[in-house]
């Protein structure tokens, strides 16, 4: 059985278009407009513009994160919000939870809620680097001028007082 393919040509479109725009009993629609859709309203008629959408509250930024790191078997550290550090890979996660696969513990299922932050194990400093770092901000010249100066402390003349 052979069916035809039965295809409207544009000049056959414009002169429906034609008719139906006589037909109607008011007739004051320009024949250029696009016809508006029944659900769609006017925005003449409306009384106001358009409302923006609010932006999409989930980017996926956070899915492709924990999927390449699952994917990698990456060795993460997530810091809690009483500080204590857990480290493993990440099994699986879901909206509210992460499973992490320890190698020395058990595996723990931690609620997203209770994670302050969460990083790479190779990222993580040794305790003595992270201790000298802390004395040397801690001794670091405030501002890039006090690096610069030298303090005198003798009582010889200097050519300025001279």
């Amino acid at each position: 059985m052979n069916r035809k393919l039965i295809r409207t040509t544009l000049a056959d479109v414009k002169a429906r278009r034609e008719q139906a725009q006589q037909h109607r009993p008011n007739g004051n629609a320009p024949s250029g407009m696009a016809q508006q859709r029944p659900g769609q309203q006017n925005h003449q008629q409306g009384g106001g513009q358009r409302k923006r959408q609010p932006p999409v509250s989930e980017t996926h930024a956070e899915i492709y994160y924990y999927k390449k790191q699952i994917d990698a078997h990456t060795p993460m550290v997530l810091v809690l919000e009483d500080g204590e550090e857990i480290e493993g890979t990440i099994e699986w996660y879901d909206r509210g939870a992460l499973k992490i696969n320890r190698r020395s513990a058990p595996n723990l299922l931690v609620l997203k809620r209770h994670i302050k932050y969460i990083f790479k194990a190779e990222d993580r400093m040794p305790q003595a680097a992270r201790d000298e770092r802390a004395l040397r901000d801690e001794h670091a010249p405030r501002d890039e001028h006090e690096s610069q100066m030298t303090r005198i402390d003798d009582d010889d003349p200097h050519i300025s007082e001279v």
